[in-house]
């Protein structure tokens, strides 16, 4: 038996040729594009056969007769038992012109195309989406009733059915299948499509959420989803059999599911939270269609709907498509499939293999490059403040990496013996020689990076000082609160804003900024630096608001404490919990990969929650802490060599109640 198959290459298409081949003396012939002709090899791995049996006829669709040469349409034949046209544009975000072209012009030169070689069937894969957006039962005997066709895959998928309808004269056949997905058996899928657009949202919800959780979610119409293998086996079936001609056959699942249940059903093969709340959104059909269109086109309501759905991963029209109207009758395909085990399996019982499958071949992540090497290798990052601590060591990791590492910091003799550091272990670190503190040595020595490097790519403000004194103690020590914030906010500030206009002119820039937990969780005792980490706060979210739309992007890390030389004159926290200046390097470098808005530690949360919700009792917890922990005796101004205080049992008991905990 021969057969001649349009779109082969395709996810239906390449398993429908390998059930083809099972069949006795089966030859299948299969249009290919010229420049596709060389890259053959793993279709016919995929079919497990030899150009022997499965044959390239080079052309394009787009021409007439397909543009197969004379000489290639005279070796067909007319031997062409079966004409299978599955070749189209699946794509509903693809430009209207181009869908007419495959999908409409397509299909009418393939039709003449199957005439001229004598095929004594043509069978034409079409789609659910040729009735439209029907209110209520579409049935396979139904056509011309079709209505709501203003996208233009609806349309064209419609108008291709009536092509062969009105011109086809050869017997023809017309399959309706509902939204393909995997293969029941192996989870295997080539595209995200469909249902699938969802995945990325439930594995979202996932890491946010235990599976316990109930959530909020959307109700809507009811999706009908069918397996691939099913698919191929009905059409194998019914193309074979005998008066079934100018009929159509709707391949879909007798019982969908309404969209919350679909969503739920994956979300339990994901072991993500299911949605237990489901606002329906045929509520807000009440909405004049007028008044929808009005506002979705307002620019802010535009924007934000196009943000939220590019950060859920979702095509920008998929809600359109949420309360599909239509069911779909499929009594011929029943009958005709009656006896024959072919049938579609409850989703319920494949899921898993379709999540599974999706989560280690298709999900998005897997195809960014998410190493710190694939975001910063041969770009330019400014770190200040890096001849120590964290700055010294996040400086490191980004040069292990590949990226051009500079630093500004005020020290020379440490900064130099840094750079021997760097080079000795085959790093390169270019150094500069600026106090930050000083506005003019800060303007001077950004120009100088500016005008060595043309650009910084990543900026990270980590220089900073920090002063651990109560207010009592501080009445005559206002400069303790100007040197504080001529560092933290305006030194940073000033090399933010130099380096800003490079980003504009790029069109893409990282601006970091190192704040503190102090910010969130009002610590006592660090007015002076968590005012001026506030103040630097503060910047961040105005900039990152008025650059949204420019490429540049904000991250604020509220640093928890950090084992540093800024925090060695304070003894007490040899006995709290902190972090080592390598691990605050990784909170940093994974700000550079993942570019969040905001890094902060559970503790740091925690404490910003109890000073929104409960004031009173957080400003409480804060001041035990305060008058159980006393100043230094540097801060009290007690004269220096008498013996440390011996720590009372409630500071042992809070310390040890505390390690650990900075997370």
């Amino acid at each position: 038996m021969q057969y001649f198959i349009t779109g082969a290459s395709g996810f239906i298409g390449k398993r429908l040729v390998r059930k083809l081949l099972e069949r006795d003396d089966s030859i299948v012939y299969f249009l290919v594009r010229e420049a596709e002709r060389d890259a053959l090899a793993g279709l016919y791995e995929f079919w497990g056969c030899d150009r022997s049996r499965v044959i390239p006829v080079v052309g394009d669709l787009t021409q007439p007769l397909l543009g197969v040469a004379a000489v290639d349409r005279k070796k067909l034949g007319k031997k062409t038992t079966h004409f299978f046209h599955l070749a189209a544009i699946y794509d509903l975000s693809a430009e209207a012109d181009i869908q007419l072209k495959v999908n409409v012009d397509g299909t009418r030169n393939t039709v003449q195309f199957a005439e001229a070689i004598g095929a004594r069937h043509f069978h034409l894969f079409s789609s659910i989406a040729s009735a439209g957006l029907f209110e209520g039962l579409f049935r396979e005997d139904m056509f011309e009733e079709a209505e709501g066709l203003d996208h233009p895959y609806f349309r064209t998928k419609h108008d291709s059915e009536g092509i062969v309808r009105r011109e086809c004269s050869i017997p023809w056949r017309i399959f309706r299948p509902a939204l393909v997905v995997g293969d029941s058996q192996t989870g295997e899928m080539d595209k995200i499509d469909g249902p699938y657009y969802f995945f990325k949202l439930i594995q979202k919800m996932r890491k946010l959420l235990p599976s316990w959780m109930p959530t909020v979610g959307i109700e809507g119409g009811r999706i009908n989803v069918v397996p691939v293998d099913f698919v191929v086996n009905a059409v194998d079936h019914i193309a074979h059999l005998k008066g079934e001609d100018g009929k159509c056959f709707h391949l879909v699942d007798p019982t969908p599911m309404r969209v919350g249940d679909l969503l739920n059903t994956f979300a339990r093969a994901a072991h993500a939270p299911e949605m237990t709340m489901r606002i329906n959104a045929a509520l807000f059909s009440f909405i004049p269609r007028h008044m929808r269109k009005g506002l979705l086109a307002l620019t802010p309501v535009r924007r934000i709907r196009h943000a939220v759905m590019k950060d859920l991963g979702l095509p920008d029209d998929m809600f359109r498509f949420v309360n599909y109207p239509t069911r779909f009758d499929c009594r011929e395909t029943t009958r005709v499939l009656k006896g024959t085990g072919i049938a579609v399996p409850p989703l319920d019982s494949y899921a898993w293999r379709l999540w599974d499958y999706w989560e280690r071949h298709l999900d998005p992540d897997l195809f960014v490059d998410r190493s710190l090497r694939g975001q910063v290798e041969g770009r330019v990052v400014l770190v200040t403040g890096a001849s120590s601590g964290i700055g010294k060591a996040t400086a490191w990791k980004l040069a292990e990496a590949g990226a051009h590492v500079v630093t500004i910091a005020r020290d020379a003799e440490q900064l130099a013996e840094v750079v021997r550091e760097f080079e000795a272990a085959g790093l390169k670190l270019h150094a500069y020689v600026g106090d930050l503190a000083d506005m003019a040595s800060a303007e001077a020595v950004t120009q100088q990076v500016l005008a060595e490097h043309g650009v910084v790519d990543i900026l990270i403000n980590n220089a900073g000082r920090s002063i651990r004194r109560a207010i009592e103690n501080s009445f005559d020590r206002f400069h303790d609160f100007e040197r504080t914030m001529q560092l933290n906010y305006f030194g940073a500030l000033k090399v933010s804003m130099g380096v800003l206009p490079k980003m504009i002119e790029q069109k893409h820039g990282h601006i970091i900024n190192i704040s503190s937990i102090g910010v969130l969780t009002n610590a006592p005792r660090f007015s002076a630096y968590v005012a001026s980490k506030s103040a630097l706060d503060a910047w961040t979210r105005c900039a990152a608001s008025e650059f949204a739309d420019r490429g540049i992007n904000f991250t604020t890390i509220n640093m928890p404490l950090v084992k540093t030389p800024m925090i060695a004159p304070t003894k007490l926290y040899d006995q709290v919990p902190t972090l080592t200046p390598e691990e605050a390097a990784a909170l940093i470098c994974d700000a550079v990969i993942h570019r969040p808005v905001r890094v902060a530690t559970r503790l740091g949360i925690t404490g910003q929650v109890l000073h929104a919700l409960v004031p009173r009792v957080a400003q409480i917890i804060m001041n035990t802490t305060f008058r159980m922990f006393p100043d230094s005796s540097a801060a009290k101004k007690k004269e220096a060599g008498l013996l440390p205080e011996i720590p009372s049992a409630d500071q042992v008991a809070f310390q040890q109640f505390m390690r650990g905990i900075y997370f």
